[in-house]
C-alpha cells in the first residue's frame, strides 16, 4: 500500500479486532475494544516522538530520564473519533484536543465540514488525526487539508479499519502523512461501507443503531 502505511500485527491488536468486528459485541465492550486498540496503535505510531533528557531522583540515587519534548495534538473526527481521542488522552493527558466535525454525504460520498474550532495559531508540534474507519478517505483527506492550511507541519492518521480505496485516496492526496491502521479490509460496498468491516463505528460505540 505504500511506505507510509503501517498495519499492526501485534497479537493483542488482532485479539481486540475480533471483538470489534463481532456483531454480538455490546456497546460497552465495543467502546472498551476501541480504547484498547487505540492505546496499542498510538504506542506504535508515537515511537518516533522526540524527548528531552533530565535527571530525576529515585529513592536510591540520581538517574538519567526522558520527557516528551513535543506538543501533541489529538484531532478526533466527530463523532466516531471521540472514543479514540479519549484513549490517547489517557496516555498523553497534556495533549491538546481539537475537534473536527465532518460527515459523509450519503448521496455524493463527499465530506461536509460542520464544525471546526481550531485556534488562530498552531500550538502543537505533532497532530494525530483519529477516526475508526477510513472508508472513501474523503473525511481524512479533508481533515489533513484543514490542518495543513492551519499551519500544522507534522500530521499522522490513526484509524482502526480501512478500505483500500480510502488508503489510496489519503496516500495520493497527502503522501507525507503516515497512516497507522489495525486492518485493511477487502473493499467498499455500493453504500460506501467497508466490507467486512464492523458496521457504523459511531452507532456501535454510542448504541444509536
Amino acid at each position: 500500500m505504500g511506505p507510509n502505511v503501517f498495519v499492526s500485527r501485534h497479537p493483542l491488536v488482532l485479539d481486540r479486532l475480533a471483538t470489534l468486528r463481532d456483531v454480538q459485541t455490546p456497546p460497552a465492550r465495543f467502546r472498551a475494544a476501541v480504547r484498547q486498540l487505540s492505546h496499542l496503535l498510538f504506542v506504535e505510531a508515537s515511537a518516533d516522538l522526540l524527548t528531552d533528557t533530565l535527571t530525576v531522583r529515585t529513592p536510591l540515587a540520581d538517574c538519567p530520564a526522558h520527557r516528551l519534548a513535543q506538543r501533541i495534538g489529538v484531532v478526533p473526527i466527530l463523532r466516531a473519533g471521540l472514543g479514540m481521542a479519549d484513549a490517547l488522552l489517557e496516555l498523553v493527558p497534556e495533549a491538546r484536543v481539537w475537534h473536527l466535525g465532518l460527515y459523509r454525504d450519503h448521496e455524493t460520498l463527499q465530506p461536509v465540514t460542520y464544525y471546526n474550532k481550531l485556534p488562530p495559531q498552531v500550538n502543537v508540534d505533532v497532530a494525530f488525526i483519529v477516526d475508526p474507519m477510513l472508508a472513501t478517505g474523503g473525511s481524512a483527506v479533508a481533515a489533513v487539508g484543514i490542518l495543513r492550511r492551519w499551519g500544522c507541519a507534522r500530521i499522522k492518521f490513526l484509524g482502526l479499519i480501512a478500505a483500500p480505496e480510502g488508503v489510496r485516496a489519503l496516500s495520493a492526496a497527502h503522501p507525507e502523512v503516515p497512516i497507522h491502521l489495525v486492518a485493511i479490509d477487502s473493499h467498499l460496498n455500493e453504500c460506501g461501507y467497508i466490507v467486512p468491516g464492523l458496521g457504523d463505528a459511531g452507532d456501535r460505540q454510542f448504541d444509536t443503531v
